[in-house]
């Protein structure tokens, strides 16, 4: 029973935080996590299937590293492939995944999107074990069902379970664009050196509703939101060169300095660019986009 307490309390203090943290949570936060009635319980540690002290034997979440080393993604029916701890299926820590889904105990699944940011998605459900295939299967569920006396059958559980896990894989590929498009923008826009992340998108060159559209670093801008409106409006094009052009008749146009300094004072002027090569702008792309932005002046 008080675990099951803990659990709430961990659920509603990761509410709290990826609020305020617009969902991309800081390892030293999760590491440090909170305390519950004088008890510390952090949320991490350095194995990825983690039970703090305060637990007898069913973790508190499961974590997929940045870059790690183990095979974790998505199944072909739309959920979460989870990795065992090594290779043996009765390892402790396998152990209580594997208790976990025969007691359909709530965990916390943690993403890393970037070297010590985390994306966390609760609750999710141990749905499927493979011993052959030394993996878990995962399920994303709603936050309103912790609690709620199952009303549907199973199958329907399942499918609205598929449907949150892709909706969760959707918010993933949306945050890693933006924290690897600012981290290879050193948290500038790339129009005005803006450098105050709060203030800053990661636009796509080429929608992502488009072909060609990818969530990659080199599909993206790291914009301030003024600029990231004007991008996406024509108002401001670049060319396949990195040069940012103003629309003519906005280049004539009398205001105030908003417009003076922060639109017409860029005309002209060379992108922003990522030290890494690989992380600059793709040519082809805006060469794309640049013609969109000709045809509607």
């Amino acid at each position: 029973m008080r675990e099951a307490q803990i659990r709430l309390a961990v659920f509603a203090w990761l509410e709290e935080q990826s609020a305020l943290y617009e969902d991309v949570l800081p390892w030293s936060l999760l590491q440090h996590g909170f305390f519950y009635r004088g008890q510390k319980i952090s949320l991490v540690g350095q194995q990825g299937i983690w039970k703090p002290k305060a637990f007898e034997s069913v973790p508190i979440s499961i974590r997929t590293s940045y870059q790690g080393h183990y095979a974790d993604g998505m199944t072909e029916d739309g959920l979460l492939h989870y990795k065992y701890r090594g290779t043996d299926p009765n390892h402790h820590e396998n152990a209580g995944l594997r208790r976990a889904m025969i007691e359909g105990v709530p965990l916390v699944y943690f993403h890393g999107l970037a070297t010590g940011k985390y994306v966390a998605a609760w609750p999710v459900y141990i749905v499927g074990d493979d011993p052959a295939g030394l993996t878990f299967t995962v399920a994303v569920d709603d936050k309103h069902h912790i609690q709620s006396v199952p009303s549907v059958s199973e199958e329907a559980a399942l499918a609205r379970r598929r449907y949150i896990t892709a909706s969760f894989r959707v918010r993933l590929h949306q945050r890693a664009f933006r924290v690897r498009v600012l981290e290879a923008y050193r948290s500038q826009c790339a129009f005005c050196r803006l450098r105050h992340a709060e203030l800053l998108d990661a636009a796509h060159i080429i929608p992502d509703s488009d072909l060609g559209g990818e969530p990659v670093v080199n599909n993206g801008l790291s914009l301030c939101k003024i600029h990231h409106a004007a991008y996406d409006r024509h108002f401001i094009g670049v060319t396949p060169d990195y040069q940012i052009v103003v629309r003519d008749d906005l280049l004539q146009e009398i205001d105030g300095p908003m417009l003076r300094h922060g639109i017409q004072g860029i005309h002209s002027q060379r992108l922003l660019l990522p030290k890494k090569e690989a992380e600059r702008p793709d040519r082809d792309r805006l060469a794309l986009r640049y013609e969109q932005f000709r045809k509607a002046i």
